[in-house]
């Protein structure tokens, strides 16, 4: 249940929690408000991290974590590898999809709008493939050394390799071996951004977090005892956090390029988050707070797209558009919590209804 509610909770700042807390801002008029919170809810331009940064991540390293269980339970049914080959493959093209359905104006039917790499679920797809391949043929240790050759690749794929006509190493927010890699490969259907994220060879990092999932959730179906795994997971995020942070000296901690300091740093959070939700949920057994994220969780797919292609506060605007004139400068604010209110009712019928809508 852990795994559900983090899950959910990674969701909720996704369809509309960030933007809710982001508008009371003007409503409180708070000093420390707007100086320590507003500044978390917002992306770092390039180099660093804020909590916002994480959600992401979180994503990814979650879909790893519930592979173990999902691969295991289809092995333990006597599923052939070929047939689990298959479901991979066929996960990672509706993932690509919809991913271009969402932010990919796939549904424009317009080629000069069309990006063919732009969403979450592209690095997720990517992740997921890469991540899927390594734990079906490896044991843990040789899923660890893979995971850490993606990361030092990568590290040096952008350290030693030049882009032509700039020096080799060179990382700026214009000028990098990922972006330069997007921008010959993808040519006009790449999406540009302001600075640019990238894809292509971001992929390898893209499932090293996957795998950082992966790891977890084998430690969760483990036969350590529950403390034992709980003890495991923080030594993990502890490690991560610390050699994240050794390694962004040099290499930089950057969510744009997904950078192998950046996997590694938000990878030791999402392991502490981890360990704290499976401690208080299936350890401690404290579940009824955890039901509002579970509901979230348990569609999460469904309520992503449905946000990132229609928005949350079309939900709100049914019951409170046209009282901006009476609510001020709290409309906002009443808005978008009018609208997450709306849409987590709707998945908690779904939810009583056992609609579980997966790919």
């Amino acid at each position: 249940m852990s795994l559900d509610a983090l899950r959910g909770f990674d969701m909720f700042w996704i369809i509309g929690g960030g933007v809710a807390l982001k508008s009371l801002d003007g409503a409180l008029s708070n000093e420390y408000y707007h100086n320590v919170i507003i500044p978390q809810l917002s992306h770092v331009r390039w180099e660093g991290f804020r909590f916002i940064d994480l959600i992401m991540p979180l994503f990814l390293f979650i879909v790893g974590a519930a592979m173990p269980f999902s691969f295991g339970k289809r092995l333990s049914h006597d599923d052939r590898k070929s047939k689990l080959y298959a479901h991979v493959l066929k996960r990672f093209f509706i993932l690509f999809i919809l991913g271009m359905v969402a932010q990919g104006h796939l549904l424009d039917y317009d080629l000069s709008k069309l990006h063919i790499l732009c969403n979450t679920l592209h690095a997720i797809a990517a992740g997921y493939l890469i991540a899927s391949l390594i734990i079906l043929n490896m044991r843990a240790i040789g899923q660890i050394v893979v995971t850490m050759i993606l990361l030092l690749g990568y590290w040096a794929l952008l350290g030693l390799v030049a882009v032509p006509g700039h020096e080799r190493g060179l990382i700026s927010e214009n000028v990098n071996l990922a972006f330069y890699v997007d921008k010959v490969i993808l040519g006009h259907f790449q999406d540009v951004t302001d600075p640019q994220y990238t894809w292509i060879l971001s992929s390898m990092t893209f499932a090293a977090t996957v795998m950082l999932g992966c790891l977890a959730g084998q430690l969760l179906r483990s036969e350590a005892g529950d403390y034992a795994r709980v003890l495991w997971l923080f030594v993990a995020g502890v490690a991560c956090l610390g050699l994240g942070l050794l390694w962004g000296a040099v290499f930089p901690i950057i969510k744009h390029i997904w950078t192998s300091s950046f996997v590694l740093f938000s990878g030791g959070i999402c392991y502490f988050l981890l360990a704290l939700f499976y401690l208080i949920i299936d350890v401690w057994n404290l579940r009824k707070w955890a039901c509002v994220f579970v509901v979230i969780g348990m569609n999460a797919i469904a309520v992503y797209m449905v946000v990132q292609v229609y928005g949350f506060r079309v939900f709100g605007d049914v019951f409170v558009k046209g009282l901006e004139n009476r609510l001020g400068e709290w409309y906002q604010f009443v808005r978008a919590l009018t609208g997450l209110i709306a849409l987590w009712l709707i998945l908690f019928w779904m939810y009583r209804k056992k609609a579980f809508i997966k790919i």
